[in-house]
């Protein structure tokens, strides 16, 4: 393991991104992405800096070697150098990707249930347990936040989004349609009425809806990038 791999491996251990450990040493993400990739080296001033924040020794990081406080993280974050096949137990995060894929899956069925039980009894109970599945879809993906580690939190973060933008809004959005427009007011989604008014409003429905969605999706895309 080389100061690259230890880099990376002690920000890991951390949970933090490398922009975030770009804030703390202060240098630029690119800086961090760089040492992790082995493509350059931090001077000795960030050495030291990167040793005071990790609490190891700057040995350490350079050589590898280890006295009593570095050996503690290095047996978590190494194998064993002791020919065997055992390794330095590591406590790992849970994956957030499925509290991601979770929440997700109970806000969609929130939303069809709503849908389906408003079109046959058009009560308000239908839209309150679409509701409700979707409060509790989102309670699970914030449990797999604060339990994820900081690189596995940012892609949970995108994928629970990009996805749910689509799904979130449309209840509410679709209630104020309708209240507005003097159509049902608790009807999970968009009823289109007689008058022309009604269509206009239809229309704008669509209209605001789908522009959220897109916006959400075009700065997720440019974060992406960036």
């Amino acid at each position: 393991m080389n100061l690259a791999d230890r880099i990376q491996q002690l920000r890991k251990r951390k949970g933090i991104s490398q922009e975030e450990l770009a804030d703390r040493i202060g240098v630029s993400r690119q800086a961090v992405s760089k040492w992790e990739s082995g493509q350059t080296s931090p001077d000795l001033e960030k050495i030291v800096l990167l040793s005071d924040y990790f609490e190891v020794t700057t040995d350490y990081l350079l050589k590898g070697v280890s006295p009593a406080q570095a050996q503690t993280v290095q047996a978590q974050i190494e194998p064993a150098q002791t020919g065997s096949d055992q390794t330095a137990p590591v406590q790992s995060a849970p994956d957030a990707q499925i509290f991601t894929i979770a929440g997700s899956a109970l806000n969609l069925i929130g939303l069809i249930a709503a849908a389906m039980i408003w079109y046959e009894r058009q009560t308000a109970a239908a839209t309150a347990a679409g509701l409700i599945l979707m409060v509790a879809g989102c309670v699970v993906y914030g449990i797999g936040i604060l339990k994820a580690d900081g690189e596995a939190k940012g892609r949970a973060k995108k994928t629970f989004w990009s996805v749910n933008v689509w799904i979130l809004p449309f209840i509410p959005l679709s209630m104020v349609y309708n209240i507005l427009f003097g159509s049902f007011g608790t009807a999970p989604y968009p009823i289109l009425i007689g008058p022309v008014s009604g269509f206009v409003g239809f229309v704008l429905f669509w209209i605001v809806y789908i522009g959220i969605g897109t916006a959400v999706e075009l700065a997720l895309h440019a974060r992406r990038k960036a």
